[in-house]
């Protein structure tokens, strides 16, 4: 008898640290919600009177946008290959292997210029304002930033932020044409597909909607990257090692927040708004 309850009690107790380590992830999800829908609060505010400092901004540009093209340039070269070789591996089954240009048109300028960009500038950029801010704040800069009088915010996070949201919607479009390119490359020179017919259907197939809605996406995700790696980097605590997890966190959080928006944006402009 006793062993039976000795079970039963362990059991029990399992289910509770079971359900108690729910409620630790979700308690902790909804600080980390709130934690940056505060500092994206501060950042509105504080923008209005913000005074620009033209060489610390452009050095973000810098960062976050030049520096980042030769990696998106490789991505989408070989995205828009592969997408090329594979819809015309399909559409060839059906006779129809001329759409090949409007297939691999929408779908860079839709979803995957703006994803996969998204995607690259999290990675790289996300995880080097993380670590930037991070180290200053165990290093105590950031408190000393305040001792003197400057608002980090103004300081830190307004010239990132702002930086993200003109330079990931000016990568994505350059994502898109070397994206286009790289489809254009593969169906001349290994489908034997009309140079000329091929940027004929390419720009046929695009409407104003399809242009605008992956710019739309782009604007949001550079926003998110920067005010996710601006707010682990804030909240970066425990040395070296501190910093590692909170830039780690960085970008998964700014990676699945980009598929999430992703999906939304989507369903808003192609299904709600058609």
């Amino acid at each position: 008898m006793s062993i039976l309850h000795f079970s039963i009690r362990r059991k029990i107790i399992q289910f509770l640290n079971w359900f108690g380590g729910i409620g630790r992830s979700t308690v902790a999800m909804l600080e980390q919600v709130g934690g940056l829908s505060i500092l994206l609060w501060k950042t509105f505010k504080a923008l209005f009177t913000y005074k620009w400092r033209r060489d610390h901004f452009f050095e973000q540009l810098l960062r976050i946008g030049v520096t980042s093209l030769p990696l998106v340039a490789l991505t989408a070269l070989f995205t828009g290959m592969v997408l090329c070789l594979q819809s015309a591996y399909q559409l060839k089954m059906f006779n129809v292997i001329r759409y090949t240009a409007g297939l691999v048109s929408l779908s860079i300028t839709r979803e995957l210029g703006p994803v996969l960009t998204a995607m690259v500038v999290g990675g790289r950029v996300g995880a080097a304002i993380t670590a930037e801010i991070g180290t200053m704040k165990v290093t105590e800069q950031v408190d000393a930033l305040s001792t003197l009088g400057a608002n980090p915010i103004k300081y830190l996070v307004i010239p990132r932020v702002v930086a993200g949201l003109l330079m990931l919607p000016l990568l994505t479009v350059f994502a898109d044409f070397i994206g286009m390119f790289g489809g254009y490359l593969v169906a001349t020179f290994r489908l034997g597909l009309s140079s000329s017919l091929y940027i004929y259907d390419t720009f046929q197939s695009l409407v104003l909607k399809d242009i605008v809605t992956g710019l739309i996406k782009a604007i949001a995700f550079g926003g998110i990257i920067t005010i996710v790696g601006c707010y682990y980097g804030f909240n970066a605590k425990g040395g070296a090692e501190g910093v590692g997890r909170a830039t780690t966190m960085s970008v998964v959080t700014a990676l699945i927040l980009v598929i999430a928006t992703d999906c939304f944006f989507t369903a808003i402009f192609y299904f709600v708004l058609p």
